[in-house]
């Protein structure tokens, strides 16, 4: 056999790991069309008013309360991400920088938000930020609809807790294949150490940055668990809101929903790569 000759057996793999990641998600975007309101069995595509077989995305764009859940999603989504990047980077380049008394502690203490279960992460928020809340309404005797509760801010707050481990794991990785000549050569050259960030080092981690944003905002996107624990009256989040959905009539406004979704990250995917790999 030749060398450059690929065996069969390989591309069947190939096929079959794509197709066991993929095929769920081209049927429900099939689904997206169906006829049916029941989203059980697909009756054929729908053709129904104005929008023709688009109708379930018709409805959708309709749909107060979906667009509200995306909205507050993407508020929380890009607030947590460019909070996230500021710390995670500012993490990552002291993790690998400096030598203070407790690093070690801060590297460990840096795979706890990753490694324990969801579950445990959002109880263990919701205690906290109730214990905060409950002090300083007592300090400050705030009662009925003055009192400080759980909302937006707090569901930023967690997704920024979770996300800053991922960021600072991904920006710490470039930086260790980091040239740090160049750095001493723009110190060299008459550079302070912002403008040496600002020129020099950046630039060359900005894939890392890149890609830990767009972990972090993936992360935070479809997080159900600790949003669920966190989010208070009249915030819901996207995934809160297709639960809900869940428990009651599953229609194919569900997969009109899932099918917007998975396109936009989709594209985004495709800008970051591009963004990634134009040098």
């Amino acid at each position: 056999m030749s060398a450059n000759k690929r065996s069969p057996w390989v591309s069947l793999t190939a096929f079959l790991v794509y197709f066991f990641l993929y095929a769920p998600i081209i049927v429900l975007m099939v689904f997206s069309f169906n006829s049916s309101r029941t989203n059980i069995v697909f009756e054929g595509i729908v053709n129904k008013g104005p929008c023709g077989p688009f109708f379930w995305f018709c409805e959708l764009a309709s749909n107060r309360d979906a667009l509200e859940a995306t909205q507050s999603t993407l508020i929380v989504a890009f607030t947590s991400t460019l909070i996230s990047c500021i710390i995670g980077t500012m993490a990552a380049i002291a993790l690998q920088r400096y030598k203070f008394r407790l690093r070690t502690f801060a590297e460990a203490a840096l795979y706890i938000p990753i490694v324990i279960p969801e579950i445990v992460m959002g109880i263990g928020i919701l205690v906290f930020f109730s214990a905060i809340f409950s002090g300083i309404n007592s300090l400050l005797g705030l009662t009925g609809g003055d009192r400080i509760s759980l909302g937006l801010a707090t569901v930023t707050v967690s997704h920024v807790a979770f996300s800053v481990p991922f960021v600072t794991l991904v920006v710490r990785a470039r930086l260790q294949g980091l040239d740090q000549s160049l750095e001493e050569a723009a110190m060299d050259l008459g550079a302070n150490e912002i403008t040496t960030f600002r020129r020099v080092t950046f630039p060359m981690i900005a894939p890392g940055v890149l890609s830990g944003a767009m972990l972090a905002f993936t992360l935070s996107l479809d997080d159900f668990i600790i949003s669920f624990f966190t989010n208070g009256p009249g915030t819901t989040t996207l995934p809160i809101y297709v639960y809900g959905l869940l428990r009651r009539t599953i229609t194919p406004e569900v997969n009109a929903l899932s099918t917007v979704w998975i396109l936009t990250v989709f594209m985004m995917v495709l800008l970051t790569q591009w963004l990634e790999n134009r040098d």
